[in-house]
């Protein structure tokens, strides 16, 4: 395997004001990008906002759930490639998507989300069920399942409906687990380089029950996101300690996925 060497870009003062409570509790790395180089290939990780984001890899621009407009995107490459997860509006957003340049983009979805887009992007679409597999750019994805256990919140996500994704990129593997709980197929996983792994309630799961199903399938580096829930906002901090003390060889990164919030 090769060597990873992570880069991270400064952050504006401002910035770090008012964020300053949340570094002196975790000091995980928070920033608006990062980069991770090895001696063949590099990704590039922004973050967006929320669940939104976009990975560069070999010359190919992914947007994973792109919502907020096309100004969520300035000075972000067209995407060559598109995911989506779910249905709901903090992952899928028909308006940002005609708003976007996504002349040549190829768009990876469930069929709940295929449903629900106009005939104009039928051609661009690759409608992805639980467990398929399919490669462009030279990007294995796989669809992985995404859904509620908890009975109160079982309607939330329904078991079939929508996609995490496994993306297999050179000899880097990374997964994007979409809104889902601590199920069997995301503590199965092996091999997993990166993990964006989502703690938000009522819609997700706990801050416990992430970092459990983390420390069993054990990736290397782990990105909390996807923590905004109603009322609270989850305790990434708390999910860093718990992953830390459980296994001290997964690192966990955190970006800024709210720039616009004091958390």
């Amino acid at each position: 395997m090769r060597i990873s060497f992570l880069l991270i870009s400064s952050i504006l003062p401002f910035v770090l004001a008012c964020k300053e409570k949340t570094e002196k509790n975790d000091t995980a790395t928070t920033n608006n990008m990062e980069k991770v180089s090895d001696t063949a290939k590099s990704i590039t990780i922004v973050p967006i906002s929320h669940a939104t984001m976009v990975l560069e890899w070999n010359g190919t621009t992914i947007y994973v759930d792109p919502v907020g407009g096309a100004e969520a995107f300035t000075g972000q490459k067209g995407p060559d490639l598109i995911l989506i997860t779910d249905i709901h509006g903090d992952h899928f957003d028909l308006a940002t998507l005609q708003a976007l340049n996504t002349a040549k983009a190829k768009l990876m979805m469930p069929q709940a989300v295929a449903d629900k887009m106009p005939d104009s992007f039928t051609p661009q679409i690759d409608v992805m069920d639980n467990g398929d597999e399919k490669e462009r750019y030279e990007i294995v994805v796989t669809a992985m399942p995404m859904y509620n256990l908890r009975e109160e919140a079982l309607a939330f996500h329904t078991k079939g409906r929508g996609n995490g994704y496994v993306l297999t990129m050179g000899d880097k593997r990374l997964y994007i687990s979409g809104d889902t709980e601590d199920i069997p197929e995301m503590r199965a996983l092996q091999d997993i380089d990166k993990a964006f792994v989502c703690m938000n309630l009522p819609y997700t799961m706990t801050v416990s029950k992430a970092a459990d199903a983390v420390l069993q399938f054990a990736p290397k580096e782990v990105y909390p996101y996807h923590y905004r829930g109603k009322p609270d906002v989850s305790d990434v901090s708390e999910f860093k300690q718990i992953v830390s003390e459980g296994n001290t060889d997964i690192k966990v990164v955190q970006l800024d996925w709210y720039p616009n919030d004091p958390f």
